[in-house]
């Protein structure tokens, strides 16, 4: 378990004082995929390398498996980040070094024996797939094959943590979906906890349980990935989730009522819900706006209607959309 409590961070910038983070609170349970996730300058990189105390936080707690991080000596909070590895955007691989050594390097650093350390090396590789390029050097690699070596590098001292900031940024869509593939089916396998820092709510969407929206240094909404996406509430969420925002123009919300449809779960987008509506209750509505994502094969997001007709056309509308399955309806 990850608890941070009451973490702040402030910089001295030329201007003076920085706060770089607000009181952040969050906990992160054994074993899951936690997403953390706001645009750049929202301090999602300080608040990760306060988690493994690159950076000490200028107030609050970090406690991970019952240790308070900033009470550990320097030799102890050596041996606890063995614990809690981390992966980047730039892989920082060692150039000069072929991806076996660069596997061995932290288990050597350790203290293991060559031979050990060759052997757990051999066995990562496989485990990301990457057998045949243990002779090979970074530059010989792709992107992706350079992040896959920086995972099998960052599991070389068995660690319970797994900290990726913007890990998968640097990469081409498809070669993104591998990754992060590669890592739930790494997470499954071995329990780790992972933590993903990413500014792309495809990110979140394709591998979290659950996530936290930082926006300028506060979290400002927290919870399960697909709760947050049916129904987002600070406006930072909606931005991240929603980023077309809602036009106005398509209707005239003089001559109708507005009613948000938020769905939670729900195959019902899978189905021509709003025709479906015109054919048997005879209800005509204008969609003002959708917006609608699939996450573990249920749909979530809101669409938002205008209704014309009155207060008759609109209650019929509210009534029989509401009896639709893990759908919500919202006067607007």
């Amino acid at each position: 378990m990850i608890k941070l409590q009451n973490i702040c961070k402030t910089f001295d910038g030329a201007g003076g004082k920085v706060e770089a983070l607000k009181n952040i609170t969050l906990d992160i349970g054994d074993g899951e995929i936690y997403g953390i996730i706001g645009m750049s300058g929202a301090g999602k990189s300080t608040l990760v390398r306060c988690i493994n105390m690159l950076e000490t936080p200028t107030e609050g707690e970090v406690v991970i498996d019952g240790v308070e991080m900033s009470k550990l000596t320097p030799a102890e909070l050596r041996q606890k980040r063995r614990e809690i590895t981390m992966i980047f955007q730039g892989f920082n691989l060692l150039m000069q070094r072929t991806c076996l050594n660069n596997v061995c390097f932290p288990m050597e650093l350790a203290g293991m024996k060559k031979a050990d350390a060759k052997r757990r090396a051999l066995e990562l590789l496989e485990i990301v797939g990457l057998p045949d390029k243990a002779g090979a050097y970074p530059a010989q690699l792709s992107g992706g094959q350079q992040q896959r070596v920086a995972i099998a590098r960052a599991l070389a001292t068995d660690p319970k943590v797994l900290l990726c900031d913007e890990a998968t940024s640097a990469l081409d869509p498809n070669t993104t979906h591998q990754i992060l593939e590669l890592i739930k089916d790494i997470n499954k396998k071995t329990g780790i906890t992972v933590v993903v820092i990413t500014h792309q709510m495809s990110v979140v969407e394709e591998i979290c349980t659950h996530v936290a929206i930082l926006d300028n240094g506060v979290v400002v909404e927290e919870g399960a990935v697909g709760a947050v996406f049916a129904s987002p509430k600070s406006d930072a969420a909606k931005r991240l989730v929603f980023p077309a925002g809602e036009d106005e123009s398509v209707s005239d919300p003089s001559t109708e009522k507005r009613l948000r449809v938020i769905f939670s779960g729900s195959g019902a987008a899978s189905t021509p819900l709003i025709s479906t509506m015109a054919i048997e209750k005879g209800i005509l509505v204008n969609i003002v706006s959708a917006s609608t994502r699939s996450y573990a094969g249920l749909t979530y997001g809101s669409m938002l209607l205008g209704v014309p007709g009155g207060d008759d056309n609109y209650n019929a509308a509210k009534a029989y959309l509401s009896g639709v399955d893990n759908i919500t309806v919202e006067e607007v």
